[in-house]
């Protein structure tokens, strides 16, 4: 009976991975397809690869996604550091209750609401500055930031949990400062924590279409928004090397994410195995 239940959930799961994955294993197949078509292989070719990057447009686009996605991970990180540090020093009780309510709201709501909301409050500011075209580099900058907050909060405060609170009045109490201690006992030991908040951050902001396509303006465009343009007109592979490449660069990520972790976790166990 458990071997029949094994061998039907194993079947489900690659039926599941099969759905999800097969698309895009279609998607960079099809990126080197020799000719224009987007539905029959004929021929092994760089050649949409080539019209890609010489594709001003989109060259532009991506150099547009890299500045935002860059600027407002570095950014959500340093704040998101800060956030967490502050709620894990606060007593338990209703007010750290309601803040980590707060904070989990970007992720919970749709995006499609936090994009119009923050479309409008853009607008509205801008209308009682007296500015015209609001929206662009900046609009973006702030929705990008807003939205990534909560996941580098929630990378942050499990290392924090985790650190040894005597360790930080240890150094304390051999003369360092409360700034001093806090880079040379309590950073180190969040560090993964702050790496993986920053490549969520990063990752989220280089393929967020939503938010982005109601917070930006014609003069500022993002890749993805950029392949919602391109999808208007006939569809041609230059298209599907693109996602190829937003996939690829993605997947290296995460994947570095994940090795990060794991050293980071290994490397604990070792040290509490010897401290044992």
């Amino acid at each position: 009976m458990k071997r029949r239940t094994g061998a039907s959930s194993m079947v489900y799961l690659c039926l599941v991975l099969l759905f999800l994955y097969l698309p895009i294993f279609l998607l960079i197949v099809l990126s080197f397809n020799g000719t224009n078509s987007t539905s029959v292989m004929r021929g092994f070719s760089f050649k949409w690869y080539y019209e890609l990057f010489h594709d001003d447009a989109t060259i532009q686009a991506f150099y547009n996604t890299i500045v935002l996605a860059v600027t407002s991970a570095v950014t959500a990180t340093f704040i998101g550091t800060l956030a967490a540090i502050g709620i894990d020093k606060m007593k338990k009780g209703l007010r750290k209750t309601t803040i980590m309510t707060v904070t989990d709201i970007p992720m919970m709501n749709p995006e499609i609401v936090t994009g119009v909301s923050m479309m409008l409050l853009f607008v509205f500011i801008g209308s009682i500055l007296g500015m015209n075209g609001v929206l662009g580099f900046w609009t973006l900058f702030i929705a990008h930031v807003t939205f990534s907050l909560p996941y580098v909060i929630l990378n942050v405060l499990p290392k924090l949990r985790q650190t040894d609170h005597n360790i930080f009045e240890a150094a304390r109490d051999l003369g360092c400062t409360q700034i001093s201690a806090f880079f040379k006992v309590v950073l180190p030991s969040i560090l993964p924590g702050i790496f993986s908040g920053l490549i969520m951050a990063f990752t989220l902001s280089l393929d967020d279409f939503i938010i982005s396509y109601f917070v930006s303006g014609p003069r500022f465009q993002t890749l993805p928004i950029r392949i919602f343009s391109m999808t208007k007109k006939r569809v041609t592979p230059d298209m599907y090397a693109l996602s190829t490449l937003m996939f690829v660069t993605i997947l290296v990520l995460l994947i570095l994410v994940n090795v990060f972790q794991n050293k980071s976790d290994s490397s604990k166990k070792k040290e509490v195995g010897s401290d044992v």
